[in-house]
């Protein structure tokens, strides 16, 4: 029987709101099972980009990279945000450790080749090439990976790539070993039918329903790129995929209550 391992990807205003992130944080850390927290940060890559004067573009929920674009996601994702909270993690006895995917050469990407749109910097995960032995380690160690959207293409260049993608990837990898619940925590209580109404939310999805709710626009802007990840998990040896409100992550666990939009 694999040993149960939960990886969790917080993301969006979550991480902003310092009050819900440490409220979040002390529910991550009494986890008993091994976790591996993956978390993204944009509203503070954006909020530095204009305080620099460079424009920040979104194409579909995703980030346009280019050079100096690259420079701050870095700064923000692999070091502040990233080392922040670590540093709470381990004000609350939970071991964690700080990666981006350069650092033991976890998880490496190619620059992203599109045909109709030029991203930048931004790749697209090898998943053959993840890392799935040295994140054992670490989690046999007893740490907690704390994992930025960072990546690298293997030749030296650093690459922006999206959290969701991130945490969907290494959920599928480490299924081979484990037995891998996925959960997105973000600001909404789930999939909403009405963005306007947080009591809408979607119990579960399957590809038909999302396939309907993108064509209407129900879903749209960031939540495809989580979606599409979340399919992919579910499809490819993932156990469990929820997508819900990060004060929800121990109803998660627990499932003493329900919570979230479960992916099927």
């Amino acid at each position: 029987m694999k040993e149960k391992l939960h990886i969790i990807k917080i993301g969006g205003n979550s991480i902003d709101d310092e009050k819900l992130l440490n409220s979040f944080l002390d529910d991550f850390s009494s986890i008993k099972e091994p976790c591996i927290l993956v978390h993204g940060g944009g509203k503070l890559a954006t909020e530095l980009s204009k305080k620099l004067n460079i424009e920040t573009k979104l194409i579909d929920g995703r980030r346009i990279t280019d050079a100096e674009t690259l420079d701050i996601v870095v700064m923000v994702y692999a070091g502040l945000i990233n080392k922040k909270i670590v540093a709470l993690l381990q004000s609350k006895n939970c071991n964690a450790i700080g990666l981006c995917g350069a650092d033991v050469n976890i998880l490496q990407a190619k620059k992203r080749d599109d045909s109709t749109i030029d991203y930048g910097f931004v790749g697209n995960i090898n998943q053959d090439a993840v890392s799935v032995n040295a994140i054992q380690q670490f989690i046999e160690s007893g740490y907690a990976p704390v994992i930025s959207p960072i990546t690298h293409d293997g030749k030296g260049q650093l690459l922006n790539t999206n959290a969701d993608t991130i945490a969907s990837s290494l959920a599928v990898a480490l299924s081979k070993i484990y037995e891998v619940n996925l959960y997105y925590c973000f600001e909404k209580n789930g999939v909403l039918l009405n963005i306007e109404d947080e009591n809408s939310v979607l119990p579960t999805l399957d590809k038909n329903n999302y396939a309907e709710l993108k064509r209407s626009g129900v879903i749209s802007n960031g939540m495809i790129p989580k979606i599409d990840n979340a399919f992919d998990a579910i499809e490819n040896g993932v156990s469990e995929v929820v997508i819900s409100h990060a004060s929800q992550l121990k109803n998660m666990i627990s499932k003493k209550e329900y919570a979230g939009t479960r992916v099927i």
